[in-house]
């Protein structure tokens, strides 16, 4: 396995990690733990679809943060914008979060209206407790067609796989990964949106990914969902096979 990464707030920052652990039905840890929800945006508990949050299908500049965590702590970084570090959940962290996306988010979308907490099964794009699984062969091949290098953060995915193929990942829905001590299902494609037009670098849309893939494949389907069978640690340079 070639790369980690988890998204602490939802649209919001990237972080690059060495190693985790993963648990049994359930997200990569911490990934998608929050979400910034819109005005008019549906309130109440559990997981809600995309729609409601903020993300960078609607505001490409948020492709450019970046994110770490420590303790319960999470720093954000932006190429525009100072060094934010907020502890979620507490007094006056939602209003000190919406106050740094003000400058970055489009002014005419709906603005931030809540900070909220993601159920046990996260809050990613998938109606299920998903860790995305994607293939570097690809996201080079997709490169090549747009005649430029893309960086894996523009698909905000989980773990990264070197050594299949361009395009192998969709044939191993049905199958089952085995990672570190880690076994996982994949269970189906990832239909991708505007956010993967962006730059993380610049937060500005720079590359066509959506009309390469569509012309390149007949779709918009880049990497795969998965669900964590058996729990384990995983770490970049583990092996992956599969059954």
């Amino acid at each position: 396995m070639a790369q980690i990464w988890r998204h602490p707030i939802k649209g919001i920052g990237a972080e690059a990690l060495g190693h985790v652990g993963l648990q049994v039905d359930r997200p990569l840890q911490l990934d998608r733990a929050w979400a910034v929800l819109e005005e008019g945006g549906e309130a109440g508990e559990g997981w809600r679809p995309c729609r409601n949050f903020l993300r960078g299908a609607k505001g490409p500049s948020l492709m450019a943060v970046r994110a770490r965590i420590a303790e319960d702590i999470i720093h954000l970084s932006h190429p525009d914008r100072p060094d934010l570090a907020l502890t979620p959940g507490a007094e006056g962290a939602a209003k000190a979060l919406f106050d740094w996306l003000r400058p970055i988010y489009p002014a005419d979308r709906r603005p931030p209206a809540a900070l909220v907490r993601a159920p046990e099964m996260g809050m990613s794009d998938a109606n299920f407790a998903s860790v995305s699984v994607l293939n570097l062969a690809s996201l080079r091949a997709l490169g090549q067609k747009l005649g430029r290098d893309l960086d894996p953060r523009r698909f905000r995915g989980n773990l990264w796989l070197e050594g299949l193929a361009p395009w192998e990942e969709v044939d191993l829905v049905g199958k089952r990964l085995r990672i570190g001590a880690a076994e996982l299902d994949v269970i189906e494609p990832i239909t991708r949106c505007r956010a993967t037009e962006a730059n993380p670098d610049t937060g500005r849309r720079d590359a066509a990914t959506l009309a390469a893939l569509e012309e390149a494949l007949g779709h918009t389907d880049f990497g795969v969902y998965t669900m964590v069978r058996r729990a384990g640690r995983v770490a970049t340079g583990d092996e992956v096979t599969c059954t």
